[in-house]
């Protein structure tokens, strides 16, 4: 039984006659029972931007006990076009309006409410809220088809508030994650037929990776409902298709030089998974596990993208080593027309034509690799100092791009009123010390009105109501939350807690901080890890994950900046700087596994500085181009309308370009030529030499940049692992 698992490894079961037909219905049908066990299965829809523990979050809990707690205010601002005072005729014209308000409302409508400058007035609503935004919205809808038909002439209405902004939201999403996956297979396509040069080899790993994506979307929403996870569906879709394309790029590559030593395609494609399937893994596996340290972040949304992330990248991984293989050998050596590579095309350690431009980068950098590193760490530098000046946070108005009449309601409502009369303060305390709590809250600085607003059925806690002078999510609005918890929680037995749209963003920026500090050090610690374990060596995994650091300082800095001067953003969301970081170390470590596996295979057969060259030569064009893949996907991201994924996607795009141009050609060669080889201190890479002392061929990943197994190299006959098995087999 061993000697036949020997003769017939795994790679050969994919992509024999036989086993690739096997392999392909077994995977297939895997997919289709997963796809129709979990097809139905649907992630949970809160959004939850505090932590679960947090005061704002107790709050949301408690205001579920009051009475009537689905019912919330809408505001329906209202406003002369030519900016003058409302005139008494208009004024009455808007009391006209309570009437068709009561036929969306849940209870009695109010107003109108002048401002002080009597240009604007406000109308109050109550409705009854759905259970999702998408629910709201109808309500909104109906309100403001309503109201316009009979407005006042030359007034112009405008329906806000909490409700509205969220139905608003939910509105500008729809058809956003058909959009996304729309751009995002429109962009590997355009990028994989201008790598493979074939109007047919980019649909095959295309459809796997589309196929990956499918059923990674069932299985996270399953494992969403099953855990309660919340997290964004483009996000795990835009990982997927990344991961899942360089993947394929990677065993693709590979498989096309091997066919330009072997007549036998299948062979040339065992050879190809073999060599190229634990450098995929050793990266799947420290995304991976990078991302599972999310599960300790306590943002609702951080936590549950760690799980689910890991689920779409271990379901694309699966994908791209066991779907893809059997397609390919199926499909056969003319899947490449019209550039169908031959045997005799490429002599044995000869350098691919692609690789010559590569190579005169590499060599010249190992030339001067003292000017070469000063020169790229100059650059990171001059990056990273975009994050100087960069503040962490948006306000409610600036998370979405796209402007909305809520938002415009909002702001008009802002320059009319106290900037606090659209989203106040609200406490709950006990009833019997509310009096003091009110008076507590009363003394609070910029305070303008505290207002008791209702009670639980049982009478034992008390809403109260507070309406601030300063704008929402200013440092003043935030420093006050903070003022008036200290206050009601000095009044005794009160037990006051203080929520609302504040303070959940002032928990949520405490929230995210604390996340940021707890997951980027275990994040650099599993990269660390990984690389040591790899490598097999302390000095190349330190300074490595060094640069790799730097690398995503510097993304993050050109990101924030880049930000700022094109699309007037002058803050990063919250979940910014965590996701970005995450993304950019775990990622670019992978493309160091890329690398540097090769580079420690070459340097066995040429010494650590002619092995980097060889490795750069080979790996520039494969690395470049699933980079290019990389950034583009995460690009898609600006499709949607939520700020937070289009900063997302600008940092980690701009940090793959240059962590594929900068860091892999320049900064990485030049430090391997600069320490030599003490890089693989306290290990020495292993020594190889072919027949008669000339060094073996070394093993190309074409860019999966993974060496063969040990039984892959020539013997000491010249004689190849398949060719010694195909002489078996013709003994038999």
């Amino acid at each position: 039984m061993a000697e036949l698992r020997s003769r017939y490894p795994l790679s050969d079961r994919l992509t024999s006659r036989r086993g690739a037909w096997v392999s392909l219905g077994l995977v297939l049908l895997v997919m289709v029972l997963l796809f129709g066990a979990f097809g139905s299965a649907k992630a949970p829809a809160g959004n939850a931007q505090a932590p679960a523990a947090s005061e704002s979050a107790r709050v949301s809990e408690l205001l579920a006990k009051f009475p009537d707690a689905d019912r919330q205010s809408v505001l329906v601002v209202a406003s002369r076009d030519d900016g003058a005072k409302l005139t008494d005729a208009q004024v009455g014209e808007l009391k006209d309006l309570l009437p068709v308000l009561d036929e969306s409302a849940d209870a009695d409508s109010t107003g109108p409410l002048i401002s002080e400058d009597g240009e604007a007035a406000v109308l109050i609503t109550p409705i009854r809220v759905g259970e999702t935004n998408a629910g709201t919205a109808e309500v909104i809808t109906a309100l403001r088809a309503d109201i316009a038909g009979p407005a006042p002439d030359g007034v112009t209405l405008q329906v806000t508030g909490g409700p509205a902004f969220g139905a608003d939201v939910a509105s500008s999403f729809e058809g956003a994650d058909f959009t996304l996956l729309l751009v995002t297979i429109l962009i590997v396509a355009l990028l994989l037929i201008v790598t493979y040069r074939s109007p047919v080899l980019w649909l095959i790993p295309l459809v796997v990776v589309a196929l990956a994506d499918g059923l990674a979307g069932r299985l996270t929403a399953a494992a969403g409902s099953l855990w309660n996870l919340q997290f964004d569906a483009g996000i795990i879709s835009v990982l997927v298709f990344g991961a899942g394309t360089n993947y394929a790029l990677l065993l693709i590559s590979r498989y096309r030089e091997e066919l330009q030593q072997t007549e036998d395609h299948r062979a040339a494609l065992s050879d190809a998974w073999r060599s190229t399937a634990p450098a995929i893994v050793a990266s799947n596996v420290t995304v991976v596990l990078a991302l599972l340290t999310l599960v300790l972040a306590v943002i609702p949304g951080t936590h549950g993208l760690g799980v689910s992330s890991a689920i779409g990248l271990l379901i694309a991984l699966f994908s791209v080593l066991f779907l893809l293989p059997p397609l390919l050998a199926v499909c056969g050596r003319k899947v490449f027309w019209p550039f169908v590579p031959r045997p005799g095309e490429a002599s044995p350690g000869e350098a691919p034509r692609q690789g010559r431009a590569w190579r005169r980068v590499a060599s010249g950098v190992v030339r001067r690799p003292l000017a070469s590193l000063l020169a790229g760490a100059a650059l990171l530098a001059v990056m990273a100092a975009g994050v100087l000046g960069t503040s962490v946070g948006l306000d409610q108005l600036e998370k979405f791009r796209v402007q909305s009449e809520s938002a415009a309601g909002l702001e008009t409502l802002s320059a009319h009123f106290p900037p606090g009369e659209a989203q106040p303060i609200l406490i709950v305390a006990d009833s019997a010390a509310s009096d003091a709590v009110v008076a507590a809250a009363e003394g609070v600085e910029g305070v303008v009105r505290v207002s008791p607003i209702g009670r639980t059925d049982d009478g034992e806690l008390t809403q109260i109501m507070v309406t601030s002078e300063y704008a929402p999510s200013t440092p003043r609005s935030l420093d006050q939350i903070t003022a008036l918890r200290d206050a009601v929680h000095a009044v005794p037995e009160a037990d006051a807690v203080v929520g609302g749209a504040v303070a959940t963003d002032l928990d949520a920026r405490a929230g995210n901080q604390r996340d940021l500090l707890l997951v980027a050090p275990l994040v650099l610690g599993v990269s660390l890890l990984v690389l040591i374990v790899l490598l097999r060596s302390l000095v190349a995994p330190v300074l490595l994950l060094i640069v790799n650091l730097a690398s995503a300082l510097a993304a993050i800095g050109a990101g924030a900046w880049l930000s700022r001067m094109l699309f007037g953003q002058h803050a990063l969301d919250l979940q910014v700087p965590l996701l970005s970081f995450l993304f950019l170390v775990a990622l670019g470590i992978d493309y160091t596994i890329f690398l540097v596996h090769r580079a420690r295979s070459e340097a066995a057969a040429r010494g650590t500085r002619a092995g980097m060259v060889e490795a750069i030569a080979h790996t520039g064009g494969v690395i470049t181009s699933a980079g290019i893949v990389l950034a583009a996907v995460f690009a898609a991201l600006g499709v949607l309308p939520l700020v937070t994924l289009g900063q997302l996607g600008l940092i980690v795009g701009v940090g793959v370009i240059v962590d594929t141009l900068v860091v892999r050609t320049v900064i990485v060669p030049a430090i391997f030529a600069l320490v030599g080889d003490r890089i693989w201190w306290p290990g020495r890479p292993p020594k190889a030499p072919g027949k008669d002392g000339a060094p073996v061929r070394a093993a190309s990943a074409a860019g999966a940049l993974a060496t063969h197994e040990p039984g892959d190299l020539p013997d000491a006959q010249g004689e190849s692992t398949h060719e010694r098995r195909e002489s078996a087999a013709g003994a038999r």
